[in-house]
């Protein structure tokens, strides 16, 4: 009879085992499963809209889920009409000009990230990641083989990577820089200039730029989003744009992204991607035909909603004895410096030296879920998101000041 277990290999692979749970998808699940128990838990964690998907939306997947053409594989890198659908968007909401055949469908925004990297990195190669950043990041990277090289920000820079900064974290094996606006988890949105400035750095440096741009609707007040590639286009052809439909159509369960870049990489992609998970699920990707095609009203209500949560978080957070929050500029996150309670008794009288500690004390006694910078690569700050109705914001913010006093 064969061995069932050989001492000589460890039974889950190194790189696998070396992998993070999503700390964001982690505190939203455990919320969920407090509520499940009967608790009254306000979640601030998960980043997703809590309005649901727009009915025009809704209707368009109703309409294909009968049809029989949607019941079958599709072609790995989407739709005709929806790489179509993204090559016309990308060039009216960002004036980049890209063609339908340089677009990947992806089941997800997190899938075209996974994908972007793979089809770049080899073993040794850096990526620029400025910090905070989001959690799937590194891990992404790491999969790809490449090594995540973090360029630190603070208030100081609003959250914004300088070009002095990355210059002092290239080195010969830089091979790309990640560039995010507006920023998860910051809310930090770049100008026009200084992604302009950035995006010329990284072109006369040769490094490739992967550019996740999954939050571009959601900008407030004077700030606007740009896009690098439209803005240096001396760079398009090291550029990879990440997008997607979940965050600006309150789409996050229907898995529709996109990546978008030279076509040699884009041929990489799809490569990759008809082994991997072939097609995306096909009444999906008419919904997300329809929401990029049809009334755009739902995106500037949502993005009305979101402002003035954003507002009420930032002056309720601000007002907090031992708190230092910057105003969010865009996404739907704020991202609060908690330094100063740290070390000292909370309401109940148990004290925190870390905000990962931090975030176990909310949960557990004030039941308010928040994420750790921790996360981020940012320890002493947390993230707390405002996709969430006014009512429930409240409320948290309530239980946070009480629990903070």
């Amino acid at each position: 009879m064969p061995e069932t277990s050989d001492s000589r290999f460890p039974r889950l692979s190194r790189r696998i085992a070396a992998i993070e749970e999503s700390a964001t998808l982690a505190v939203d699940a455990r919320a969920k499963a407090l509520v499940a128990a009967g608790h009254d838990v306000v979640g601030f964690g998960a980043g997703e809209p809590d309005f649901p998907t727009p009915a025009h939306i809704v209707a368009a997947a109703v309409e294909a889920a009968p049809q029989a053409k949607n019941h079958r594989y599709t072609p790995a890198a989407g739709l005709a009409e929806l790489r179509e659908a993204v090559a016309v968007k990308t060039a009216k909401d960002s004036g980049y000009e890209v063609a339908a055949s340089q677009v990947v469908i992806t089941n997800g925004a997190k899938q075209a990230v996974y994908n972007s990297f793979a089809a770049l990195l080899d073993p040794g190669d850096e990526v620029l990641v400025p910090a905070p950043y989001w959690v799937t990041y590194p891990e992404a990277i790491r999969l790809a083989g490449g090594v995540d090289v973090a360029v630190a920000t603070d208030e100081s820079t609003g959250f914004r990577a300088t070009v002095d900064a990355l210059e002092a974290a290239c080195t010969d094996r830089t091979k790309v820089l990640l560039f995010v606006s507006p920023s998860n988890p910051t809310g930090a949105v770049y100008t026009a200039e200084q992604t302009a400035e950035v995006g010329r750095w990284a072109a006369a440096r040769g490094l490739w730029v992967v550019t996740d741009e999954i939050y571009e609707h959601l900008v407030y007040g004077d700030h606007a989003f740009s896009s690098m590639p439209a803005l240096v286009p001396e760079l398009s052809d090291r550029t990879i744009v990440i997008n997607g439909v979940a965050k600006s159509y309150a789409m996050t369960g229907w898995r529709v992204g996109w990546m978008i870049g030279p076509t040699d990489v884009v041929k990489g992609a799809v490569n990759l991607q008809s082994h991997a998970t072939s097609n995306v699920a096909n009444v999906s990707q008419r919904a997300a035909v329809a929401a990029l095609t049809g009334d755009q009203a739902c995106v500037v209500e949502m993005r009305a909603a979101f402002d003035r949560r954003r507002r009420r978080m930032f002056e309720v957070l601000s007002a907090m004895p031992g708190v230092e929050c910057l105003e969010p500029e865009g996404a739907f996150y704020a991202f609060p410096n908690l330094g100063g309670v740290l070390g000292r008794p909370l309401a109940g009288g148990r004290t925190a030296t870390s905000t990962l500690e931090l975030a176990e004390i909310a949960l557990e006694q004030a039941k308010v879920a928040i994420v750790a910078g921790e996360a981020f690569g940012a320890p002493g700050y947390a993230r707390l998101s405002y996709a969430l109705a006014d009512e429930a914001l409240v409320e948290g913010l309530d239980r946070l000041a009480t629990l903070l006093a």
